[in-house]
């Protein structure tokens, strides 16, 4: 099959594979629960790989990110377009690989149940 392949900065690195759900931004607090890993609009995080150009919200969204973690209903990795200190410090805490610095093309490219494998070197093959 044919792949894309891009390049990230690893911020919490790990070498993942999986179905993309793929939203615009994401705010931890309010557009996902944690205890059945669903989105606002009933769309799995569990098992997947969160993709967004970028994350918004409060402060709470680092607890959030860690409970998804504690609940099990965590993302496999999360890339953004660009990340902010909450979203790392909870991927940190939670031990879920992150990535960042995707480029436009990437998220042009990338639609849900798409199939992501992101590595620890940053590299990311996006599987048409």
């Amino acid at each position: 099959m044919p792949e894309l392949v891009f390049k990230a900065r690893p911020i919490v690195p790990g070498n993942v594979e999986g179905e993309a759900v793929v939203v615009d931004s994401i705010s931890f607090y309010g557009d996902v629960d944690p205890e059945s890993g669903l989105l606002h609009d009933g769309r799995p995080v569990k098992d997947r790989i969160l993709v967004a150009r970028k994350s918004r919200g409060s402060t709470v969204g680092s607890y959030v990110i860690y409970a998804l973690k504690v609940y099990k209903t965590h993302p496999r990795a999360i890339l953004l377009g660009s990340s902010e200190p909450i979203v790392i410090a909870g991927a940190v805490l939670a031990g879920i690989p992150l990535f960042d610095s995707l480029p436009p093309s990437f998220f042009r490219a990338v639609k849900d149940g798409a199939v992501i494998k992101a590595y620890m070197d940053g590299t990311v093959r996006l599987v048409l």
